[in-house]
């Protein structure tokens, strides 16, 4: 809040369009987000959903329309999404380090002074901080622990996670869903794409579907 009154939209995006050669594969998306929501984002593999997100992240740049996270134009004022967190397919990371070593490696070069601990991060996605097991040897689940650990560590206020879930037990879905809904008590807003409708329904506050580059809205 801003003298009592409401923060305006923290994610903006209007009338994107991006192609690849010939291929429009987003057409006329708009998107807005407000700060303690969950977003969801439903659709087959190829409708548009992991371009979406890298729009909105800064990792592609449309051809048409504007991108804006809080108040920033992506690509004109900022290059990058400020203040989130991302996790967009595989995570990538030093395979002959343990977990809190690649932690480690990702603090000293963001220098948030807000950020939590590494060994906080990893404890919070349920993962041991003290096991010096190498990234290479971790089973798929724990690969996508990590990279919801680096991806909550600087506290962002904007979370953006393709398929957070890929890889987790019952148990561990279970555990992502309660601190996706406690970060979102604490104000943060989520995009989500998800192929799981238990995950859509428990989570989202709204849902959209997408195919072949148009995104609809379903709640």
């Amino acid at each position: 809040f801003i003298r009592g009154k409401p923060m305006a939209d923290i994610v903006v995006m209007r009338n994107i369009t991006k192609r690849f050669g010939t291929e429009t594969v987003l057409k006329q998306i708009n998107l807005t987000m407000q700060a303690g929501k969950i977003t969801g984002i439903v659709g087959r593999n190829g409708s548009g959903k992991t371009v979406l997100m890298k729009c909105l992240s800064g990792f592609l740049i449309p051809e048409e329309g504007e991108v804006t996270v809080f108040g920033k134009r992506i690509g004109k004022d900022v290059d990058f999404a400020p203040d989130t967190g991302i996790i967009i397919e595989t995570p990538g990371f030093i395979d002959t380090e343990s977990g809190r070593a690649n932690l480690k490696y990702l603090q000293k070069l963001r220098k948030n002074e807000r950020s939590m601990t590494p060994e906080e991060a990893m404890e919070l996605t349920g993962l041991e901080p003290a096991n010096k097991k190498a990234v290479g040897k971790y089973s798929l689940g724990m690969r996508q622990r990590l990279g919801l650990a680096q991806a909550i560590m600087d506290r962002p206020k904007l979370l953006i996670l393709d398929e957070p879930m890929n890889g987790l037990d019952n148990a561990g879905v279970e555990e992502m869903r309660k601190l996706f809904l406690a970060l979102k008590e604490e104000g943060t807003a989520i995009l989500m794409a998800s192929h799981n409708p238990l995950d859509i329904e428990a989570l989202c506050d709204e849902v959209y579907s997408m195919d072949h580059g148009i995104m609809k809205k379903e709640k």
